[in-house]
């Protein structure tokens, strides 16, 4: 008898192989899923969410000052916010990375309690205790002035937390390599470490920036003007003016403008950071 009439006389094994159970889970898997959007297509008011959120008429009165002016204002809250929170981040994460003892701890404390308190607070912080405290005296840039603080004083507890973690990633050798050619310490610091800490925290970086992005909605509780009102406000009004929704969308949408190509940017550096790793 040949081996391939043993193997074909050998019983073969009762049941559904491996293979075939996954690929009836998978099938099971997109059935329900299918069964689930036909459910939902079927069961919505489609005539009235038309009505509500997509009337053609009000989205074309948004333009172009949804973004010629709350998208503008939007990313220059950001821009400015996160210029801060990484200036500040910067100074925290090398404070937290100090020999001494009171640097650490004061670092430390700012981190725990802006990462742990929301960012609404901080905004009305900024918004009505700081002109308390300070009564006669406005901040620098006005509404711009107090976003990009508000907005740094948010970011910068991650972006310390961040950074801290890019430097200690920078090979010692480096440092080293540093110090062998007669730098000094703080010169191997700014002109070594640092450049490569900010190549190698470049994607959650970014990250930071589309969260900031987000967060800048917050900005109406500062007291904006009709020229200062970012993306968020913008929608709003006109939604209360209209008695529509449709400018919350269309806002909704000028925000993914933004995040959704930023997002793939980031995914871009992660793979190319994996790759350089590899």
């Amino acid at each position: 008898m040949t081996a391939t009439e043993v193997k074909q006389d050998r019983p073969r094994p009762k049941g559904l192989t491996r293979r075939r159970k996954r690929r009836l889970s998978r099938g099971l898997q997109y059935a329900v899923f299918v069964a689930a959007v036909i459910a939902l297509a079927a069961t919505a008011d489609w005539g009235r969410l038309q009505n509500q959120f997509a009337e053609a008429d009000i989205a074309r009165q948004m333009f172009p000052d949804v973004i010629t002016l709350a998208l503008r204002n939007t990313v220059l809250y950001t821009v400015a916010g996160f210029a801060v929170a990484v200036a500040l981040g910067l100074v925290l994460a090398l404070m937290r990375l100090s020999s001494v003892g009171p640097y650490r701890w004061v670092a430390g404390v700012y981190i725990e309690i802006f990462r742990g308190l929301p960012a609404l607070l901080i905004f009305i912080f900024i918004g009505v205790a700081v002109p308390l405290a300070f009564p006669g005296k406005e901040i620098v840039g006005g509404t711009y002035g107090k976003a990009a603080l508000a907005l740094g004083l948010v970011g910068a507890a991650y972006v310390a937390e961040t950074l801290r973690a890019g430097i200690q990633a920078v090979p010692q050798g480096q440092t080293e390599a540093a110090r062998s050619l007669g730098f000094s310490p703080a010169r191997a610091m700014v002109s070594i470490v640092i450049p490569q800490a900010f190549r190698i925290v470049l994607p959650p970086l970014t990250n930071e920036f589309v969260i900031l992005f987000k967060d800048s909605s917050l900005v109406l509780l500062l007291g904006v003007t009709l020229e200062e009102r970012d993306l968020s406000k913008f929608g709003r009004d006109l939604a209360s003016t209209t008695a529509n929704s449709t400018p919350i969308l269309v806002a909704g949408l000028c925000y993914l403008l933004v995040t959704v190509p930023l997002g793939f940017v980031v995914r871009r550096l992660e793979a190319k950071a994996r790759e350089a790793a590899q």
